[in-house]
């Protein structure tokens, strides 16, 4: 018994746009500023990331990371202006109370534990201290929050708080009587990156390559078909191409977006790391199918005779070399960058996969006309404003936010999006996009293009090359956005709807074609249906 030839690629393609359609997180949905925090009543400042330069007896050593806490002074953002003060270890090493270490003109080094983070401050303001920096007890920057009680506090220091390592580091060094000097400075990260240019080229050009690639790559007449497990090519007719494409019924997309803001929810309260492993999983199988169908396309376009030679497999039947071939391929691709995640490189292979899949979707799932788009877009524009503007007013923030950013025990993230490291960010980090920003307007752009080769609309009166500008610009409008709002989180579909159904709805006005548009695909009744004939 064999597996129907496109029922994997269907079913695949199927799990694939309903995991997308749950996170369809904005361009600047997850472009938070590093270290940034809500403020807590009583307190006065945002917590800080800090750079932190340090010298031993003159020579530069590794820079590190520490965080300010909620009171205390604010660091310099400019470099030039942050100034290179000696550190002295506290006596007491808890700075819990009166120090007898002369600290005038220094930076305070202190341990965490056994008192409040404001009686440390205060200690070391008192002695003289320029600064404090407090050892954490483990590998993480925690919190300094002060409470209500602390308003009354006057401390004019910085109070920052470091890592385990990198506090022992200092302490070993001056316990050895070297001289140690710091050089504290927090630097602002831009609020919109310029490798969003790449972020805007991945997207753009997925939704162009997904539109025409079943006409660059579609069956030629006398071509061979694919096996169970690649894309199978009709033989004489294109009826099989159908065969292989899931129509979105104006039913099925209401539902879909019902059941993704449920399912929103859900990640939200009852978010773990293993419901993020077994997302993963889904994502690499989807993943593998995408892949698989566009290197066996692209080599079996090239060399038809490749793919001729077939062994048979359990389930599946008679499947090709090259299939089989491809598919452990891409299944070890798969393995190997699972295992490596949470890699700094992994955004490489995480794109790969999140570009196959979405073209492989974008083959398989169809718009059938405006109407069904209209209702598509339309739910997913709000679903969008939603989550991001809406849900901070119920759940305190934006759950949509909350569930891409994952889990911060684990460091386990959802993969549904493309990243690209933030290149002018001092702290690192990565831009990203939603799945669902690229698939849901790339539907009915896949289905502009049908529409112009059907009715050989041609470059100039085609809808088509109108589309992919609106896309294009729709994406450039969400970084403006998110440059003129600060860098607050701005739903990428607010944009990206209005300037691809929109602009599909003006051209169709103008040109006269919005009802053809609007009904396209459904059988009109002939005359001989509205006026039967009379039976003699």
């Amino acid at each position: 018994m064999s597996v129907p030839p496109f029922s994997c690629r269907i079913l695949s393609a199927a799990v694939a746009l309903y995991l997308v359609g749950l996170l369809c997180v904005g361009a600047g949905d997850v472009a938070p500023k590093d270290g940034a925090a809500p403020k807590i009543p009583g307190c006065t400042n945002e917590y800080q990331m800090v750079k932190v330069k340090n010298w031993v007896d003159g020579e530069n050593g590794e820079a590190f990371n520490g965080m300010t806490a909620q009171f205390g002074a604010i660091l310099p953002s400019d470099l030039d202006k942050a100034v290179k003060l000696p550190v002295v270890l506290t006596t007491p090493l808890n700075s819990c109370t009166n120090l007898t270490s002369k600290l005038s003109g220094s930076i305070a080094l202190s341990v965490r534990g056994e008192c409040a983070f404001t009686a440390k401050a205060v200690a070391a303001q008192s002695g003289g201290a320029a600064a404090l920096v407090i050892i954490n007890d483990k590998e993480e920057l925690d919190e300094m929050a002060c409470t209500e009680q602390d308003t009354s506090l006057n401390l004019s220091i910085p109070v920052l708080i470091i890592t385990t390592s990198s506090g022992d580091a200092l302490k070993k060094s001056i316990s050895q009587n070297k001289k140690v000097e710091l050089l504290l400075y927090s630097p602002k990260s831009p609020v919109v990156d310029y490798a969003v240019a790449f972020l805007w080229l991945m997207s753009v050009g997925t939704v162009f390559i997904a539109s025409v690639w079943s006409h660059c790559t579609g069956p030629k007449k006398n071509d061979e078909q694919y096996d169970e497990l690649s894309p199978k090519k009709p033989s004489n007719d294109e009826d099989g191409a159908e065969d292989e494409t899931l129509d979105i019924s104006a039913t099925g997309a209401i539902i879909f977006v019902i059941s993704a803001s449920t399912f929103l929810v859900l990640l939200f309260f009852f978010m773990s790391s293993w419901f993020i492993v077994i997302l993963t999983i889904f994502f690499c199988i989807g993943g593998i199918q995408g892949m698989h169908n566009i290197i066996t396309t692209l080599i079996t376009m090239r060399c038809n005779t490749c793919g001729q030679k077939k062994v048979k497999v359990p389930m599946f039947g008679n499947v090709t070399i090259l299939s089989l071939m491809v598919l452990l391929f891409c299944s070890v691709v798969a393995v190997i960058w699972f295992l490596n995640r949470k890699a700094s490189y992994a955004w490489v292979g995480q794109n790969i996969f999140g570009i196959c899949l979405m073209i492989n979707v974008l083959q398989v799932a169809r718009l059938p006309n405006i109407r069904v788009a209209t209702i598509l877009l339309c739910c997913a524009f709000v679903y969008d404003i939603f989550w991001v503007f809406v849900s901070p007013l119920i759940f305190k923030q934006s759950v949509m936010i909350a569930v891409a950013r994952g889990s911060k025990d684990t460091g386990e993230s959802i993969p549904m999006l493309l990243r690209f490291p933030r290149l002018s960010d001092p702290w690192g980090g990565f831009n990203m996009i939603g799945f669902g920003d690229i698939l849901f307007p790339g539907l009915l752009i896949c289905f502009i293009f049908r529409y112009d080769k059907e009715n050989h609309k041609g470059t100039v009166r085609g809808y088509f090359p109108w589309l992919m500008f609106g896309y294009g610009l729709g994406l450039f409008l969400t970084y403006l956005g998110l440059w003129v709002m600060n860098g607050h989180g701005q739903p990428a579909l607010l944009y990206l709807v209005p300037c691809t159904l929109g602009i599909t709805v003006i051209l169709g006005l103008v040109r006269g074609e919005v009802k053809d548009l609007w009904n396209y695909g459904t059988p009109h009744p002939s005359p001989s249906d509205v006026n039967p004939t009379p039976p003699a």
